[in-house]
């Protein structure tokens, strides 16, 4: 029988109650890894993957044992790096020597053994990370798509490297090289959208890739180890699990990996960039923390403010680096903007990812709900007031979304990051006020802006244009169309993802040239040879 939270109220489901479609039909017991184009077994310790879901059991309450992961040691991860490196062999390997159009062919073979398992990767989203089945579908089909986007683009840039140009008597052909192993690490809360949006164009590119799929996520993964596998040359895609403190600061200290692609936090992205005997050779492609603002302006339309401001707060529970994460708002409609909000987040439903219109789900980390407790008992402390939220249920990981009001810059909300459904609303006299936080802030990925005057609007674009990478009129921070450059300043990235960029990224400008004269230029014809356009 199922038993009800003594603390949110809310009925733990039984395995009965989940509906079929949905149940796993067993545990994923993963002992395997990819290294050097052969699927290898592990031995060694494992790590069990629980869900943030928890269900009734036979002895009460508790969450989901989802299967276990290998935790491989140094030497594998060591092993990994050797393959990817000769599989590269310093551009002369087989995968970067092979055109674009056959290295396409192959990820596109990838990309078809993928989709067949959609259902099955959806419902690992959701029980891994607790996002909704639908929003799962939607990470599934945007990785696919951009993906796909990617290739477009390289058809593009390809047609472009094969024209020949002659300037100042000089004529010459510009092609991109790639950069050699890339080491990717995507985030736990996309995890295959946000890993792909890495690998994908490192190996369209020529590069060879090694990848540590996050902690929570991880049986994804798994399901893709047979398709990465067939679908390309030995080496050139090395799949490992295990704990990264362990295994990656070897793989960075050894000198030879040329990408580090991370999402995740600073400390965490300074702290592997140091580990690098030689940092000016290693790139960096960084997504990092963000603290995005909404400053909202007087003449503000409040029916699409409160409804982009709800969206891009309380979207995926706040767990996103681009959400929005602090509010400015004059003071002259600040309490119709509360009422508007407080009014929309009543419709939330707080639930099971299964369910029909659920929005808020159980939270990802099983320490997020007691940080988020903390910062508001310290806004408590320093004089705000919880004008809509409750206490969360520690057991189910269901954080109701709570609004904290007056916030000031005393507070820890004011400047952390929460990563989790909390609404802090400052509310400002002078325009100059959220200015100077934004100007202070050590952030720098995006900002929404919400007015109807022309000129106002205008003053604000041109003063945040030279602190944050993307300024949203009227709607919430986010990062699609990803044909769009996704990027931030100062602690908040460093590189540009999206996908023509992420081309640029992971490659580097290659110049051939030689004088316009006989026999000069058509030995130059000859070397570079005519290439058919991709």
């Amino acid at each position: 029988m199922a038993t009800r939270s003594e603390e949110s109220g809310y009925l733990f489901p039984t395995v009965k109650d989940i509906p079929k479609r949905f149940v796993l039909p067993h545990p994923i017991v993963n002992v395997r890894y990819l290294v050097g184009g052969s699927l290898k077994s592990w031995d060694g310790p494992t790590e069990e993957v629980f869900s943030p879901i928890w269900v009734e059991g036979p002895i009460g309450p508790g969450p989901l044992k989802l299967g276990s992961h290998p935790l491989v040691n140094e030497t594998t991860a060591l092993e990994a790096l050797d393959a990817a490196c000769h599989a590269f062999d310093e551009g002369k390997g087989v995968w970067p020597s092979l055109s674009a159009t056959r290295r396409i062919e192959h990820v596109e073979a990838f990309v078809s053994a993928m989709k067949q398992k959609k259902s099955q990767i959806a419902r690992l989203i959701m029980w891994e990370i607790g996002k909704t089945y639908d929003d799962a579908i939607k990470e599934f089909d945007r990785t696919v798509a951009y993906i796909r986007g990617t290739i477009t683009a390289l058809r593009r840039q390809e047609r472009k490297a094969n024209r020949t140009v002659c300037e100042q008597g000089i004529v010459g052909r510009t092609r991109r090289a790639p950069l050699g192993v890339a080491l990717c690490m995507g985030p736990f809360n996309y995890p295959l959208y946000e890993t792909f949006t890495f690998v994908a164009p490192a190996l369209l590119t020529g590069n060879t890739v090694i990848f540590k799929p996050p902690r929570y996520g991880s049986l994804i993964f798994a399901t893709l180890l047979e398709a990465l596998c067939d679908a390309f040359p030995p080496g050139v895609v090395n799949l490992i699990f295990g704990e990264a403190r362990r295994i990656i600061p070897p793989l960075i200290r050894s000198g030879r990996v040329d990408v580090l692609a991370f999402i995740g936090t600073k400390h965490i992205a300074d702290q592997l960039k140091g580990f690098h005997p030689r940092p000016q050779r290693l790139t960096s492609i960084l997504g990092l923390e963000a603290k995005n603002p909404a400053i909202i302006l007087h003449d503000a339309d409040l029916n699409v403010t409160v409804r982009e401001s709800v969206m891009g707060a309380l979207g995926f529970n706040g767990q996103r680096c681009a959400a929005l994460k602090i509010f400015f708002v004059h003071r002259s409609i600040v309490e119709d903007f509360l009422k508007g909000m407080s009014h929309e987040m009543e419709k939330l439903k707080s639930g099971m990812p299964w369910e029909k219109n659920t929005f808020i789900t159980p939270l990802i980390e099983p320490d997020r709900a007691a940080y988020l407790t903390q910062l508001v008992q310290d806004a408590t402390r320093l004089g705000a007031k919880i004008l809509r939220g409750s206490h969360p249920d520690r057991n189910l990981r269901l954080y109701e979304p709570a609004i904290l009001y007056p916030v000031s810059k005393n507070m820890r909300i004011y400047h952390e990051e929460q990563f989790g459904p909390l609404i802090p609303v400052v509310p400002y006299d002078d325009i100059e006020e959220p200015l100077r936080y934004v100007s202070a802030s050590g952030y720098g990925q995006q900002a929404s802006v919400f007015g109807r005057d022309a000129e106002a609007l205008a003053t604000l674009v041109n003063h945040l244009s030279h602190q944050v990478s993307r300024i949203n009129i009227n709607c919430k921070c986010q990062r699609t169309p990803d044909e769009f450059p996704f990027t931030g300043r100062k602690d908040s990235a460093q590189g540009v993802l999206s996908i023509s960029e992420a081309l640029l990224a992971f490659t580097t400008p290659l110049c051939i040239t030689t004088r316009n004269t006989a026999p000069d230029s058509g030995l130059f014809f000859n070397v570079t040879g005519e290439k058919t356009p991709v």
